[in-house]
């Protein structure tokens, strides 16, 4: 389950937009908004990313296909040991098989 998000995203984009078209600088803005201006430098760096400005940080596009990803592999995980267990639980309560002649 992911976290609740501390700040609601209108804020971000509003935060961030404030930075770019006001001075270049995050505590003013920060106070101004009322938020810390380490989560405002966050906020800002991620929409630099996202719109391609940045190359050392993914987009928030790739950040949720990681998500996705991470939890169809562990649902995958799941289901092959599940379909192991069966497999295994088979075989020892059959036994080998025998051929008819």
């Amino acid at each position: 389950m992911a976290a609740t998000k501390k700040y609601p995203d209108e804020l971000r984009q509003r935060a961030v937009r404030l930075y770019r078209v006001g001075p270049k600088a995050r505590h003013p803005a920060a106070e101004q908004l009322g938020v810390h201006h380490e989560a405002l430098r966050n906020w800002i760096r991620q929409a630099e990313a996202d719109a391609g400005e940045r190359i050392d940080r993914p987009t928030s596009e790739m950040v949720e296909e990681n998500r996705r990803l991470r939890r169809e592999v562990a649902e995958l995980r799941q289901a092959n040991e599940i379909l192991k267990a069966a497999s295994a639980y088979f075989a020892a309560e059959l036994g080998p098989t025998r051929r008819r002649s």
